[in-house]
């Protein structure tokens, strides 16, 4: 099993609307940046558990726990002509931009913000700090296990 992490802005799409969507899932569409795609191209697995994080808010922090129960998924939204995310060049025999279904299993009882994130040591190689813009990031056991400790004390 693999680690992730995933950002959202709470206001176009949070993770208590994950928990409100039929299921508890959701497509994860939209994504446009090559490196993010291919994250969840090639190397995303059913299974594989996500954090759901919040950014661009006052207080910006994982939130939430997601797997991932569909992989291989052709964005729907690059072929909407009335998304943001339409991608006229984005051929349905070939898509560009591929993505994942994910669904929610837990809201933490506590948000681990960034801040905290920020002020442990063991986290500091973390891909949020070092690649902040990139909306799919890979988390590392120990730091998913270390995260998780937070809201276990």
């Amino acid at each position: 099993m693999k680690y992730w992490l995933l950002k959202s802005e709470p206001d176009a799409f949070s993770y208590f609307d994950l928990e409100s969507a039929p299921q508890m899932r959701t497509v994860w569409d939209g994504v446009r940046n090559y490196q993010a795609r291919n994250w969840l191209r090639d190397h995303c697995d059913v299974g594989d558990k996500v954090f759901f994080y919040h950014s661009s808010c006052k207080t910006p922090g994982i939130v939430g726990i997601c797997r991932i129960t569909r992989t291989g998924i052709a964005d729907p939204s690059a072929f909407d002509p009335t998304s943001p995310y339409f991608d006229a060049r984005s051929n349905p025999d070939d898509p560009r931009w591929i993505t994942i279904e994910v669904q929610a299993e837990q809201a933490l009882p506590q948000i681990v913000t960034l801040a905290t994130i920020k002020s442990l040591p063991e986290l500091h190689n973390m891909a949020l700090l070092k690649q902040s813009r990139l909306s799919v990031q890979p988390v590392t056991k120990a730091e998913w296990q270390r995260i998780m400790m937070l809201n276990n004390q």
